[in-house]
């Protein structure tokens, strides 16, 4: 099921107990330059090539973090 959640429910869930797999598609030097608490980089062109070995526990609850760049 896929869901969007408020700026609010994230910070809830990054400053909560709750286990979950934080994923920022930001590309490489935007994620170095800075990023969320413990988020994986996971670039837009590598999604379909990557996500696989980066999320292997597909009922594990995972937030992915797009940011724009303009």
């Amino acid at each position: 099921m896929t869901a969007t959640i408020s700026r609010e429910e994230l910070q809830k869930k990054i400053n909560g107990v709750d286990g979950f797999t934080l994923v920022e598609t930001l590309p490489p030097m935007a994620y170095r330059n800075g990023h969320l608490p413990d988020a994986i980089n996971l670039p837009p062109d590598q999604v379909a090539t990557r996500a696989h070995e980066v999320l292997p526990d597909k009922t594990a609850d995972i937030v992915v973090y797009c940011a724009s760049l303009t």
